[in-house]
């Protein structure tokens, strides 16, 4: 079982999932072209999805189950997942694992829960789709009340509400999330050697872009006038529109839903400086998309995400840290940020494009040194008493 690209006459991209024979699995390829087209979804979605699925049927097929009927065996099917890896299907026994002392898993916690997700999706839409029996979602998901819910998750009506909760989960341990350090970022900035590079890096670090954000920004989306209003826009001050929309260069943004952040003197002052840049390269005056090759060909096309991976991973070379740093421990950052300046979470959530609060919330662990000068606010018990006298 594999994950393949497929390229419709439209121009629109997915991934499905091929058998053995390299033929198409229908039910899987139905629910891919229902997450890509019917529910707008991205074509990394799709990919993601793909691969958790290939992987889910590749269990079923080494272990000599039914598709249809495996979900009920889903505990065995997380210890392969963690214990087997990518390339090790081919000597695995009827229950899956090898025989031996053991050893650590191959697959870490997030990992799993990702291709569980996207089983749990797959198998759904089989059921809905007359692939697979109803029973099938009884072996996924139990009846569960919105207790266990975060406050800003639940419903504003009062009393409980019950919901459908998946079954199966393997535990994530609680870390703050791997954020680039702001020695980082201006170690980063330090070496970059053009105003391109350097606006890439503080679109991520001040502006939170991901990379398929950032790689789809048109001119047309950059609105840095005070006023905005002579454009047709109403948003004031300085900013910039993430939209999204089909792109040849295959960036995409995620969220369904356009937002508008505001950018700060620092990318004001950048974006000046790159368009003076660009200004040099004939080839790139006719390109609507803000980032273009520049320096190597061909002059003009469009950046696409994995180019913006090529330039951090020089950077980082360049400037010799101790630690791998990747675009998204730059948006992270931006985030991390937000919160310890004292943003609130809804704010953050809007500025970030994420769709759920519960997305934002991993950037609630607070900066060690405001922690000490919470601490420190607190008056002691003698000036309390002395107060009080």
């Amino acid at each position: 079982m594999r994950a393949f690209p497929v390229v419709m006459p439209s121009g629109v991209r997915y991934w499905t999932v091929l058998d053995e024979g390299l033929e198409v699995i229908a039910a899987a390829d139905a629910f891919l072209r229902h997450v890509r087209l019917g529910r707008d979804g991205a074509e990394l979605t799709t990919r993601s999805y793909a691969g958790g699925i290939a992987l889910f049927l590749c269990w079923c097929a080494r272990t000599g189950r039914d598709w249809r009927s495996a979900a009920q065996d889903m505990g065995l099917f997380i210890l392969w997942l963690r214990h087997v890896p990518e390339n090790g299907g081919g000597d695995q026994r009827a229950g899956g694992v090898l025989a031996g002392p053991g050893g650590g898993p191959v697959r870490g916690a997030k990992r799993v829960n990702g291709v569980l997700a996207a089983v749990r999706g797959f198998l759904s839409h089989a059921v809905l789709a007359g692939y697979a029996p109803a029973g099938v979602m009884a072996w996924l998901y139990e009846l569960a009340d919105d207790r266990d819910l975060p406050a800003q998750l639940r419903g504003e009506v009062p009393g409980l509400s019950y919901r459908l909760r998946a079954r199966h989960r393997v535990s994530e341990p609680e870390r703050p999330v791997d954020r680039a350090g702001d020695e980082d970022i201006v170690a980063l900035l330090r070496v970059c050697l053009s105003c391109r590079d350097r606006l890439i890096v503080l679109l991520m670090a001040r502006a939170g872009l991901r990379r398929g954000e950032l790689t789809g920004l048109r001119r047309a989306d950059v609105h840095l006038l005070p006023d905005s209003r002579l454009l047709g826009c109403s948003v004031a001050g300085a900013h910039l529109h993430v939209v999204r929309r089909e792109n040849p260069n295959g960036a995409w943004a995620k969220s369904r839903r356009q937002r508008a952040v505001p950018v700060d003197f620092l990318l004001v002052q950048a974006f000046d400086q790159y368009v003076a840049e660009r200004e040099d390269v004939p080839e790139a005056r006719a390109s609507d998309f803000v980032l273009v090759n520049l320096f190597r060909a061909p002059l003009g096309r469009a950046m696409g995400p994995d180019a913006i991976n090529d330039v951090i991973r020089a950077l980082v070379a360049r400037a010799g840290l101790d630690r791998p740093v990747t675009p998204h421990m730059l948006r992270h950052a931006y985030g991390s940020n937000l919160m310890d300046a004292g943003a609130a979470l809804d704010e953050v959530q809007e500025l970030l494009g994420h769709a759920s609060p519960s997305s934002t919330q991993v950037y609630l662990h607070p900066d060690p040194a405001r922690l000490r000068a919470a601490v420190e606010q607190v008056p002691s018990p003698r000036l309390v008493f002395e107060v009080g006298q």
